[in-house]
Formats: C-alpha cells, structure tokens, sequence
C-alpha cells in the first residue's frame, strides 16, 4: 500500500487531514478548532509521505517528526499521525487500539472540560452556579475543570487583578498575560474555589486550569491555600498553553511544597520534552494532548514512563472535536494504572453531529465514561454527502 495524496480541509472551524492510498483505503484526522490557520504547515509535508506505505506508522512519522514544534505547530505532525493509524487499522481490519498494544478497559473515564455554557459573570456566585450546572448534566460527569486567574475573564473583569502589564486584544487564541497577583485579586480567587467546592460537595470533583502566567511565589502560596480543598489538580500555572518551553526546575519546587497535585503538559510536543518533568517528580500529573504532542503513539509512550515515576496521567483535548475523540477513546483504552480520565471533546459546531459517523446511537457519555469503538482504524468517520455542505469552494475536491 503507498500513499498517492495527502489532502487537508478545513471544515467548520477544523483543519481535517485526510491521507489517500492507491488501495482505496483513506486514513482521517481532526486539527483544534482554534488552528484554523494550520492548513498550509499540514500540507508542507505532503511531498514527503507520498509513495510511503501509510501502515509503517514509525517510519512515516520518522520524516516528518522532527519538523513540529510545540502547540501549535505539533498539532500539524499529530493530525498526520492519527491519519495514518486510522490506515493500519482499517488496513487490519481491527480498532487503532489493537495495534498499541490491546485494551486495557472496556470503557473510557472521560471529564467535563467542553459542555459549557456562558457564565452569567466573574462573582464567586457565578462560579458556583457555573460548575454546579456542568455537574447536573446527564453526562453525570465524576469531575469538572474550571478555568481560574489567567486563564479565564477574572484578569480584564477585576480590578487590579494583578501587577503586570494589562493585555489588550490579541487577535488570536492563547495571548498570555502575566504579573504579581493582588492580595485582594488572590483573595478573590481563594473565595471563588470555595464557593465552587461548597456547591460541588465531595460527590463531583474539581480540577483549576489556571493560567500560564503565575510566578512561584504566588503558586506556592495558592497551591497552599487550597490544600484543605481537594481540588484535584492546579494546571498549567507556571507555563502551559502555547507556552513552548518547560520549566521542570520551578514547577519541582512548586510541586514539592504543597500538597495539591500539580499538573501541566498540553502544550508539549514529544516524549522528550516530558524527559525532565517526569524523572525529576517536578508535577504529579502530566496532560498531553495527542492532538499535539506528535500523536497517540506519543502520547503512549509519556503515559507508559510517568507510570514508572508514579505520575498520574489526564490527557488533554477539550477543543479536539468528534473525530479527535476517536482518537482520545483508542490510545486512553491502552494506557496503564495511573490514567485518570481525559478531557471530553464535545462538538464545535451542531452539524458535526450529523456528519459524523461511528458514534454511538445514543449518548456518548454515560456516567462519566465512553464505550470503545468498534472500528476498523480510530473508528469515526465523515459522511462525505452530508459534509460537502459545509466545504470552502477551496476545497470541492477533498472527498473525491
């Protein structure tokens, strides 16, 4: 089998990959909705996987690997790769999970990162109202993630939230704004995660992203202040969203002086770059997110050594769309002990409920998990009929 093209769509919000084979076999895969803009860097690598057989996943990825980045640009390498396991596994006859090694579950722990709705406002009430309806969902979520401080509206919505410079507009998804955090901003902060854990109760757990943008210091105190809380996890407070650098000194000595679990990892491309942040204990738990880190594959491979250093595993993907779930679904039944659950991507736009097949009939989510899916390959695919609607005229030729 040879790959004869390599063809990419964006369709809604998402860039779509979509690698063709002289066998008539196609392998697909799905960009964040907010990397519209990867489409060009994706096609970059067209000229080298054409005449490769789609199957050797490694060798494939072994030309191309090299030439991502961290978020965004890892996205571009990891679409290709979970294109090419879809291939193997069609090729197999058999779910992209077979060939990682087999499952180790029947069905997938999953939490509420994505089925939002607009917070009526930046009160501590508004954040207790907000996770108690995400709670309430029939999804019956066992967890739910909150963003907090830099990652959220409570930087620009209260005053003098913080000492740095004030951010305007950027333009474009992940801008960050950083500074020494008020005492009353950090004291605000402190009564939002207590009206939340209040409304929550210990039934429903709470995980905080939280910026990049905090200093140490401010870290250091948060973490501490929050401790008689449970909160499940601190994420990304030091660096994180498109961030692309790690810092495994400071986040040790974050990590070491408290108590809550300190978790980063979604914007890291390649095992190599999880290398320090695991052998040194420096976070309790990693969240890569294989629609990033250079595919599932990757992902595996991080998940499987912080396993040995005793670090939990939460990977990433809020913003992946359905067929990026398939993706989620078939490397997270392969991982081992210390998975904890993934981050649930819901659809970006209603329609990708109607061009999406493979799913369920009914709920995807039931009581906080997914069923596996049967397959062949990442299991999901689109009605090309239903989908040449929503097509640019740019890309008439996508399905053909």
């Amino acid at each position: 089998m040879k790959i004869t093209d390599l063809r990419v769509a964006v369709i809604g919000k998402h860039p779509i990959v979509r690698i063709v084979t002289d066998e008539g076999i196609y392998g697909i895969g799905e960009v964040e909705f907010t990397k519209t803009y990867l489409k060009p860097f994706i096609l970059h690598f067209r000229d080298a996987l054409i005449g490769e057989d789609p199957t050797d996943v490694e060798r494939c990825m072994m030309k191309i690997r090299q030439r991502g980045s961290f978020k965004p640009y890892g996205a571009a390498v990891s679409v290709i790769e979970h294109a090419l396991w879809d291939i193997a596994g069609k090729a197999a006859g058999v779910p992209a999970y077979k060939l990682l090694g087999g499952k180790v579950r029947d069905k997938v722990r999953v939490y509420n990162g994505s089925v939002r709705r607009k917070r009526s406002g930046d009160r501590p009430e508004d954040f207790a109202a907000d996770v108690k309806w995400m709670a309430e969902q029939p999804q019956n979520f066992f967890m739910v993630k909150q963003g907090l401080s830099f990652h959220s509206s409570q930087k620009d919505s209260y005053p003098d939230f913080h000492y740095g410079p004030v951010g305007r507009k950027a333009g474009y998804h992940g801008a960050m704004d950083q500074g020494q955090i008020s005492e009353h901003g950090f004291n605000y902060m402190l009564d939002c995660v207590i009206a939340m854990k209040e409304a929550l109760g210990d039934k429903v757990s709470l995980a905080l992203d939280c910026g990049p943008g905090w200093f140490l210091n401010d870290a250091i105190k948060f973490a501490n202040a929050v401790e008689k809380y449970n909160i499940m996890w601190l994420e990304d407070m030091l660096t994180g969203d498109y961030v692309p650098w790690v810092n495994p000194q400071a986040y040790r000595e974050l990590t070491n002086s408290t108590t809550t679990p300190i978790h980063t990892g979604e914007q890291i491309y390649l095992r190599h770059n999880f290398k320090e942040l695991i052998e040194t204990q420096a976070v309790r738990v990693v969240g890569p997110d294989p629609a990033d880190i250079g595919g599932i594959a990757e992902l595996k491979w991080v998940a499987e050594h912080a396993y040995m250093h005793s670090i939990m595993m939460a990977p990433h993907g809020t913003a992946n769309g359905l067929l990026g779930l398939g993706a989620l679904i078939n490397v997270c039944a392969t991982l081992p002990a210390n998975y904890i659950a993934f981050e649930y991507p819901s659809a970006s736009d209603e329609f990708w409920n109607e061009i999406v097949t493979g799913l369920p009939s009914g709920p995807i989510v039931v009581d906080s998990h997914v069923d596996l899916l049967p397959g062949p390959g990442l299991g999901l695919d689109i009605d090309a009929k239903a989908a040449k609607r929503y097509l640019r005229e740019e890309d008439a030729g996508f399905f053909d």
